[in-house]
């Protein structure tokens, strides 16, 4: 009798089984849960900032648990970009004028946009380079075969050394002699390989690299006033604009000024 108790009761529970009744599986994680996904920001920014921005990107992933992912190139070719609709969080400019002209056609969020630095042009050179150019008359010397700069027509630094040498009265005469780079980043790669003599690059980039480099007189250019701002279609607006005030935050322009940027407020050096 015991025996077909238990058979009966083997019976029922496969019976059970099928019909659905099984005992429910151990509780897991609600859907509804909370789970914190790190998001992944585009920052767009011109090429003087190749060295200062991602130090500051690493600071901001490690306070933040986010990750940021930088475009750099010409600022020119960087607003166009934006102005055709891309997926970017920030853009940092090398010349304040493209991020107003994106504020006019309502394409970025006003209230984010901020100067956050000053830059400054040098004369580079290789360290190992034969040619002494100390000033800007040297570049009228025999032995400068090359002088790159930044193309002017969509380069912020490159509109800057194109008043340089205008100023100092050397634009018609240099012109058998000029080199025009993409941005003022591979303006500085012609000079390291020695595609050219010298090269009128960014003070930002001249301090990430070993070379000769004199600074240019401030007053020989209009001022390389840097701006950026959060675009209207910035996938991830919020975080955008914590990283945007992180850079011109306490550790954000330590860091500006450490890759010689001169800071919003601060007087610029002659």
């Amino acid at each position: 009798m015991k025996r077909r108790n238990w058979f009966f009761g083997l019976m029922v529970i496969g019976l059970l089984a099928a019909l659905g009744f099984a005992a429910p599986p151990s509780p897991l994680v609600s859907s509804a849960d909370p789970v914190s996904v790190p998001i992944t920001l585009t920052v767009s920014a011109a090429a003087d900032l190749s060295h200062a921005l991602p130090e500051i990107g690493t600071l901001w992933e490690q306070e933040t648990g986010n990750k940021v992912v930088f475009n750099l190139g010409s600022t020119g070719q960087l607003a166009q970009q934006i102005e055709r609709g891309a997926p970017v969080d920030v853009f940092a400019a090398a010349n304040r004028s493209f991020v107003e002209q994106l504020d006019d056609a309502g394409l970025v969020f006003s209230d984010t946009t901020a100067l956050y630095g000053i830059g400054r042009l040098t004369l580079w050179q290789r360290e190992d380079s034969p040619v002494v150019v100390k000033e800007l008359k040297d570049l009228l010397k025999a032995e400068v075969q090359r002088v790159a700069i930044a193309n002017p027509d969509h380069a912020p630094y490159g509109v800057a050394a194109r008043e340089v040498l205008q100023s100092a009265g050397l634009w018609e005469a240099l012109q058998p002699k000029l080199v025009l780079a993409e941005n003022v980043k591979q303006t500085q790669q012609y000079a390291e390989t020695g595609n050219v003599d010298v090269a009128l690059v960014a003070l930002s980039i001249s301090l990430g690299q070993s070379g000769q480099w004199t600074v240019i007189p401030a007053s020989l250019h209009q001022p390389l006033e840097q701006m950026l701002a959060v675009p209207k279609a910035a996938p991830h607006p919020e975080a955008a604009r914590n990283f945007a005030a992180f850079i011109n935050g306490a550790q954000g322009r330590l860091i500006m000024q450490k890759y010689g940027f001169i800071l919003p407020g601060e007087d610029s050096t002659p």
